[in-house]
C-alpha cells in the first residue's frame, strides 16, 4: 500500500444482532475512478455498526451495538490495519452513533436503546479513559412502538465551539447541550428542534448559516431548522424524502462539499434522492436506485457517493456529475457481509 491511497473501513452488524459480518473490513478506494477494491477484514469486533475517526490521530473508534453497550478504539498502522488500543462501557444499550469533538479531547456516544449520551475522555494519544458523563435524556412521542421512550440516534460536536446536537428518535427532538472540556460532563439540554410529533429525527447535517438539515426516519421527510436565537433552531420548511407512497425511512443525509446538493438514503424504496439546496429550499432534482436492499449509511468522497446496503450485502458506487448534481450508478457492487457504516480513511490527512 502507498500512502498517496485512499482507503474506506466498513461497519457492520455480526452475528449477535442478526448480521453476517466478523468485524471492521477494509476496501481501497482510487481516487481518481472512484472504484473500490476489497481487502479484508481489518479486526474483529461485535457489531461495530458505526465509526469515527481522531481528527489529528491515527486513532479509529467504533460502537459495539450490544444489549450492554460497549465502545473500541483502534491505533491505525501505516498498512490500515488495526490494533486494538481499548474497550469502554457506554452504560447504555444499543449504541449506534459516536464523534470526536473538534478539540480532540472527548468522545461523544450516543445509546439508542438507553436514551443516553455517553462521553470519554481521551488522553494525548486518543485512548479512551472510563466515562466522564452520562446524560439521560427525557420524553417520548406518539408512535407506541417506536417512540415510547428517548432513543438518541446521532451525537453531532460543534467543531469549532462546545455545543453537542442530539438527534432523539423517541422525544421528536434535537437537543442542545454544551460539553464542558475540563470535567468531560454535558450540560442539561435544550431542545434545539422540536419536529413534528412522529417525525422521529435520525441524522442531521449542517448547512451554511447554522442551519441544520434533518432526516424523519418515521415520518419519511427532511426537514431544515434556521438558528432562532439561543439555544432554538426555527422550522424553515419540509420536503418528501422519496417520490415513494409509503413505507419510507431515511436513514443517512449528507451534503455536497459546494453546499449546493443533498442526498439522502431511503430505506424501503431502496433509493438515493438528490436535492438542489440554495440555502433556502430543497429541490428534487432526481431519486436513484440505491444498487441494493436497506441503503444505512453513505459518504460522499470526491466526484463519488458510496452507499453502505445493509440487507443486500454489498456497497455500491455512484459518480456525481460535477454539473446537476444528479448520481450515476457506476460499475458492479463490491459484495460486503451486513454494512452499515463507511469511513473514509485517508494517511495524508493525519497529521504526524
Amino acid at each position: 500500500m502507498v500512502s498517496s491511497a485512499e482507503y474506506v473501513f466498513v461497519g457492520c452488524y455480526t452475528g449477535d444482532k442478526g448480521g453476517e459480518g466478523d468485524g471492521i473490513t477494509l476496501l481501497r478506494r482510487d481516487p481518481a475512478t472512484g472504484d473500490l477494491t476489497r481487502l479484508g477484514l481489518a479486526a474483529r469486533t461485535p457489531s461495530p455498526s458505526f465509526l469515527a475517526q481522531h481528527p489529528t490521530l491515527p486513532v479509529l473508534y467504533a460502537v459495539n451495538e450490544l444489549d450492554q453497550g460497549t465502545i473500541t478504539a483502534f491505533s491505525v498502522a501505516p498498512d490500515c490495519s488495526l490494533i486494538p488500543l481499548g474497550t469502554q462501557s457506554t452504560g447504555g444499550a444499543d449504541p449506534c452513533h459516536l464523534a470526536v469533538t473538534g478539540d480532540g479531547r472527548h468522545l461523544v456516544v450516543a445509546n439508542y436503546g438507553g436514551g443516553s449520551v455517553a462521553v470519554f475522555p481521551l488522553d494525548a494519544d486518543g485512548v479512551p479513559a472510563g466515562r466522564s458523563d452520562l446524560l439521560q435524556l427525557q420524553g417520548s412521542g406518539p408512535n407506541a412502538e417506536r417512540q415510547s421512550a428517548p432513543h438518541a440516534h446521532q451525537v453531532v460536536p460543534d467543531p469549532n465551539g462546545a455545543d453537542v446536537l442530539i438527534s432523539d428518535l423517541g422525544s421528536d427532538r434535537v437537543w442542545r447541550s454544551r460539553l464542558d472540556p475540563v470535567s468531560g460532563r454535558l450540560s442539561l439540554p435544550d431542545p434545539a428542534v422540536e419536529a413534528k410529533p412522529g417525525t422521529g429525527p435520525r441524522h442531521l447535517a449542517r448547512a451554511a448559516g447554522g442551519t441544520v438539515l434533518l432526516a424523519g426516519e418515521l415520518t419519511g421527510d427532511v426537514s431544515w431548522y434556521r438558528p432562532a436565537g439561543g439555544p432554538t433552531l426555527a422550522p424553515a420548511g419540509t420536503v418528501a424524502a422519496s417520490q415513494s407512497s409509503g413505507g419510507v425511512h431515511p436513514s443517512e443525509i449528507a451534503i455536497r462539499n459546494d453546499g449546493r446538493h443533498v442526498y439522502v438514503a431511503n430505506r424501503g424504496p431502496d433509493t438515493v434522492s438528490a436535492f438542489s439546496w440554495d440555502g433556502e429550499s430543497l429541490t428534487l432534482i432526481a431519486e436513484v436506485p440505491a444498487g441494493g436492499v436497506w441503503p444505512r449509511h453513505m459518504v460522499l468522497l470526491g466526484d463519488h457517493l458510496y452507499v453502505a446496503n445493509q440487507r443486500s450485502h454489498n456497497v455500491t458506487v455512484f459518480r456525481v456529475d460535477p454539473d446537476t448534481g444528479i448520481p450515476g450508478s457506476q460499475g458492479e457492487p463490491t459484495g460486503e457481509p451486513s454494512p452499515t457504516c463507511l469511513l473514509r480513511w485517508n494517511p495524508p490527512m493525519i497529521r504526524p
